[in-house]
């Protein structure tokens, strides 16, 4: 006889115990106390910055901006595998009860998340607005109410196989989420009511055109399998993943910095290296949201000294977690064929690292100094391109060893 609660409940067991043990790894790491002290420094800037805002600031759109990010961004956990497509189809209608425990579970988490940011983004409602704090749980619970219509509505499109009609579900609900967290904060409770019937309607379309339909359950398990990887990808920094699948695209447009290099046997290794962070998504891609999210830090959130810090903290946080390149290719036989020195691998990692690190430095500089502040500018080239030298010549060529 076919559980669907033994079933949620080893998966989701299953599901806990898998992030469990890879947060014990992160949480374990010294990086966790750097992000610490980043946090506590953009708290305190955050807290100077407010202060400063007149009272005419327009808070509740830049709070519609990214609320509506998150309500929009509302994905089921369904905890499912690759081989359920075959196995689980044919049971599809006694799977009701197994998905409704994952919406519950979805929305505790999401719910958790949108506590936080809304967490973040009250004080700054509350300097223009008196009654900001005490609307505080009123308005989190209309948001969680609006988080489980989007989760309804989201489960409703995985009926379908066209990708026109994500594009457009998506680009609909995030204007109705942003549209209706501005009227919430502003408190226009006439529109507010008038924007859910318009939200009623959204969903029952979907809901009586999907009605007779099948889940889509290639899709299911794809969006899931997308955002385990993204987890593994983050715990591959502090320990092996086996679970983790690497994602590689071809970035020809990039091939200009590579033709440039000599080919000879002493560039070898820096020849792959560099392939490998070009092409490769965890490596490129975590380099640019690092250094677009330190330049928005040191740029709107942080004054004088303390940019330079800021642009260190994101140094050595770039620095950090491109070490695993090291050992991306420790389990192709081929690499070890190659006939070339030892020594001029650990020379082609650290001078690869290094560039990466100076061209994140003079970037974090080149905003400083977009600000109008020259000699901030120069002490924070200065001391990027010092702490540079240092992780990788000094603190890189331990942690290698290790």
């Amino acid at each position: 006889m076919f559980d669907d609660n033994k079933l949620w409940k080893d998966r989701a067991g299953g599901r806990v115990k898998d992030l469990g043990r890879y947060l014990r790894y992160i949480f374990n790491g010294h990086l966790v106390i750097v992000l610490l002290f980043l946090i506590g420094a953009g708290a305190f800037y955050y807290q100077k910055w407010i202060v400063t805002l007149p009272t005419d600031f327009p808070a509740e759109i830049i709070i519609a901006i990214l609320i509506g990010v998150l309500l929009t961004y509302s994905p089921v956990y369904n905890f499912l595998l690759e081989p359920d497509q075959v196995f689980l189809i044919p049971l599809e209608n006694k799977l009701k009860g197994y998905f409704l425990r994952s919406g519950v579970i979805s929305l505790a988490f999401q719910g958790y998340i949108l506590l936080m940011v809304l967490a973040v983004l009250m004080p700054m409602y509350a300097h223009i607005n008196s009654s900001g704090f005490r609307l505080f749980f009123l308005f989190l619970l209309v948001l969680l109410i609006v988080k489980s219509w989007n989760m309804a509505t989201s489960w409703r499109i995985h009926y379908f196989v066209q990708p026109s009609v994500y594009r457009w579900d998506m680009v609909v609900r995030y204007f109705i989420n942003a549209t209706f967290t501005f009227l919430l904060f502003k408190q226009e409770n006439l529109l507010i009511l008038l924007l859910i019937v318009v939200m009623a309607f959204y969903y029952r379309s979907f809901f009586v055109r999907t009605r007779k339909m099948g889940l889509k359950w290639d899709l299911l398990i794809d969006g899931e399998e997308k955002r385990m990887s993204s987890f593994y990808r983050l715990a591959n920094l502090f320990t092996d993943v086996p679970q983790l699948k690497a994602t590689v695209k071809r970035r020809k447009w990039l091939d200009i910095f590579i033709n440039q290099m000599a080919f000879s046997q002493d560039k070898t290794y820096l020849y792959l290296f560099s392939r490998t962070f070009l092409r490769s998504s965890d490596y490129l891609g975590l380099f640019i949201r690092l250094t677009i999210i330190g330049i928005l830090g040191i740029y709107f959130i942080s004054f004088g000294l303390g940019q330079i810090l800021l642009s260190v903290l994101f140094l050595y946080l770039t620095g950090f977690q491109l070490l695993p390149l090291w050992n991306h290719h420790q389990n192709k036989l081929w690499v070890d064929l190659y006939p070339v020195a030892p020594k001029y691998k650990i020379s082609a990692f650290h001078l690869l690292l290094i560039i990466i690190l100076f061209i994140q430095t003079v970037i974090f500089a080149l905003f400083i100094l977009i600000k109008g502040e020259m000699v901030i500018a120069l002490l924070a080239l200065v001391a990027g391109a010092l702490f540079s030298y240092l992780f990788v010549y000094l603190y890189s060529k331990n942690r290698l060893k290790v």
